[in-house]
């Protein structure tokens, strides 16, 4: 058969750490990776994250989440009409998102460099998860580096060394490299799946949608096709 020729299928997801849909869109992928687990167990899936902030002109100390909101929607109760769709596509997915804990709207290029170190030490996906947990159901500010920290440690790694790593400005070439090339191949919002470098998907799209990329992705490397 044509999948047996296949090592694994490769998933790179770009997407940021205060945006609620990517918290949703992991629970789907992780839905379809248990799918595609079923289906396809001499094929494992790889998972690699990339920085795409969507608010990197905030400051570093970040701003209050309340306004912010406000500011971007138009007003409070388009805000508060916005997040209750959120909520329940949250709730679907198994995530009871709790937004009135959040009070920081931060900068997002630490967590970005934290998930980068913790990549290379093979614990991206944990940390991401950690972080997602952290900000939206416990509202914590990551402005505050000791907060990443707790969600390295969270995820397995060793805080100290989490703690040391963010006091330096090591990898924030890549991740500014990261969200260059997410802007260049027209990355506009995330979450963005990109399957084996063959073919994307854009939004937190049914589990049943992203397995279908995934199996096209798959026919397409046994034919030797490029993707896009």
């Amino acid at each position: 058969m044509h999948e047996s020729r296949a090592v694994s299928l490769a998933i790179d997801v770009v997407s940021d750490v205060v945006c609620p849909w990517c918290f949703i869109g992991l629970r789907r992928l992780e839905e379809a990776i248990a799918l595609w687990a079923e289906r396809h167990p001499e094929t494992p899936v790889t998972v690699a994250w990339h920085a795409f902030q969507l608010n990197p002109d905030l400051p570093r100390t970040g701003v209050d989440r309340k306004t912010y909101l406000e500011q971007k929607f138009g007003g409070p109760a388009r805000a508060r009409e916005i997040y209750a769709r959120v909520e329940a596509a949250g709730r679907e997915a198994g995530i009871a998102f709790d937004f009135d804990r959040i009070r920081v709207q931060p900068n997002t290029l630490q967590a970005h460099r934290l998930i980068a170190w913790a990549s290379q030490r093979g614990r991206g996906t944990p940390l991401v998860e950690a972080l997602f947990r952290a900000y939206f159901l416990a509202g914590q500010d990551f402005t505050d580096d000791a907060r990443l920290a707790d969600a390295a440690a969270e995820a397995g790694l060793e805080r100290d060394a989490a703690i040391a790593f963010l006091a330096s400005d090591e990898l924030s070439e890549d991740v500014a490299s990261d969200e260059s090339v997410a802007r260049q191949i027209g990355v506009q919002g995330v979450p963005f799946f990109i399957f084996d470098r063959r073919l994307a998907a854009s939004g937190a799209q049914p589990a049943d949608a992203l397995l279908a990329a995934m199996e096209e992705a798959l026919a397409g490397q046994a034919s030797g096709t490029s993707g896009a």
